[in-house]
């Protein structure tokens, strides 16, 4: 779960990650022990940014397989009904050959943009903001707990949609339209995500 959530310090948490890569007085990099317990592949740049690479590809995956699974999932649905009104006709057809055209008539271009925001904005943005509660709620206390549960769901919740919302928008070139979408469809999703995000957080807090 530590892949797809984040903390942050700064805008995404990466002051913290570069504050780490502090110049000795030579003006070389001082060189850090080797925890030895890291969780993270990272990429660093000379300027001391650090990439979360693995949860960045963790994410990008789940948000991959979770929006086939959502494309299937609704495909089905469709032509579940199709077949029952079909049945009525006398038409019907095999469950293999129903799940061969869903498979057929899959987004994939829909799903490669899911897994793209993923990869770059949720698993670095969510990684980054885990961090960050970690470092200001360190002890796993009931209250503290709690308080990682509300803040991620008034805080971290919201800013998923938005963005999430605004980078379909984007690549659908409807960006125009963003304003009524966050109107019509924000408020819903996110009291949707409430039932199952609040249990999830409270188990991986």
């Amino acid at each position: 779960m530590d892949a797809l959530s984040g903390g942050a310090g700064g805008l995404w948490g990466w002051s913290e990650f570069c504050r780490r890569r502090r110049l000795d007085s030579s003006g070389k990099r001082s060189k850090r022990p080797n925890s030895g317990s890291s969780d993270s592949v990272e990429v660093r740049s000379d300027s001391g940014y650090r990439f979360p690479l693995k949860q960045a590809l963790t994410a990008g995956f789940l948000t991959l397989t979770g929006d086939t699974i959502a494309q299937i999932s609704a495909g089905w649905k469709k032509r579940q009904a199709l077949m029952q009104s079909s049945c009525v006709s006398g038409v019907s057809g095999s469950d293999e050959g129903e799940l061969w055209n869903i498979f057929l008539e899959h987004d994939w271009i829909r799903a490669l943009r899911m897994a793209s925001y993923g990869f770059l904005l949720y698993g670095p943005g969510s990684y980054a903001w885990y961090q960050y509660l970690d470092h200001c709620l360190p002890k796993p206390t009931v209250g503290n707990v709690m308080l990682k549960v509300v803040l991620n769901q008034v805080v971290l919740g919201p800013s998923v949609i938005a963005v999430i919302f605004a980078w379909n928008n984007l690549w659908l070139g409807k960006l125009s339209e963003l304003g009524t979408k966050y109107q019509k469809d924000a408020l819903p999703t996110l009291l949707f995500g409430f039932r199952f995000w609040i249990p999830v957080s409270v188990l991986n807090f």
